[in-house]
């Protein structure tokens, strides 16, 4: 099943990108995004203590928004589908992860009673969901009337269907080469990621047109997009990586 082949990649990658959000962790781009996620937070609960608010972390991967959003104050649950992604966010969390409740649990199919979140985060997690409208009737279900849900993502894999956007790919890759800096697809099991991209829905569809148009169909209010987030949370290197798929945040509350 395309689940467990999803779940066996990032098992073997889980290392590796722990040590991106390390890397995250230990540079400026940390207090950016820490400024960034506040901003929502404050903007969606005005005169609400951040230790008030439950905030689910979905698709934790090595913990980089639980550790962001309990440094903030708030009560977070880190949920991922991958064992050693758990792993590595509890590893990296350090004395931290004693505030954080961590489960192993599939984006689409949470086991949380409806209405237990005043907010959910999740990054880079639903253009790799194979069924990514369930994922976010769910992340409606669990948050509180007027909850917040806020997602960072991007059309990584566009380029696999669309020749104009290969030839962005592509060229993206040389100027990765020719600024010296590391090729974060290089570090990656091309073919093997490739292969399930090719199978998930989102891979071939443009967004975030796309989200925007099934979180009203799901009843969300005011579902909005900001395309150019990345240019404030991406580091230099990420910008140069990944110029051709840039992340959008799209955000929206509970009716």
């Amino acid at each position: 099943m395309l689940k467990e082949e999803n779940q066996i990649y990032w098992t073997n990658r889980a290392p590796g990108y722990s040590e991106v959000n390390q890397v995250e962790l230990n540079t400026p781009q940390r207090e950016i995004w820490e400024e960034t996620l506040l901003e929502q937070l404050q903007r969606a609960f005005p005169g609400r203590a951040m230790e008030e608010l439950s905030v689910l972390d979905v698709g934790t991967g090595p913990g980089f928004f639980a550790i962001i959003l309990t440094e903030l104050g708030c009560r977070v649950t880190a949920v991922d589908y991958t064992p050693a992604m758990l792993a590595e966010a509890r590893r990296n969390a350090g004395a931290l992860a004693e505030r954080i409740r961590f489960a192993e649990m599939d984006a689409a199919h949470l086991l949380f009673d409806a209405g237990s979140f005043d907010a959910i985060f999740t990054r880079n997690l639903t253009w790799n969901l194979p069924e990514p409208e369930a994922a976010y009737a769910e992340w409606l279900r669990v948050l509180k009337p007027g909850g917040l849900l806020v997602n960072f993502d991007a059309n990584w894999y566009t380029h696999l269907y669309n020749p104009s956007a290969r030839a962005a790919y592509d060229a993206d890759r040389r100027h990765t080469e020719l600024a010296q800096i590391k090729d974060e697809y290089a570090c990656t099991d091309i073919d093997a990621m490739e292969g399930i991209a090719r199978r998930v829905p989102l891979s071939r569809i443009l967004r975030p047109e796309w989200d925007l148009n099934c979180l009203r169909s799901l009843g969300a209010v005011d579902p909005v997009a900001d395309g150019h987030i990345w240019e404030r949370v991406w580091s230099r290197e990420e910008k140069i990586n990944f110029r051709a798929t840039p992340m959008f945040m799209v955000s929206a509350r509970k009716r």
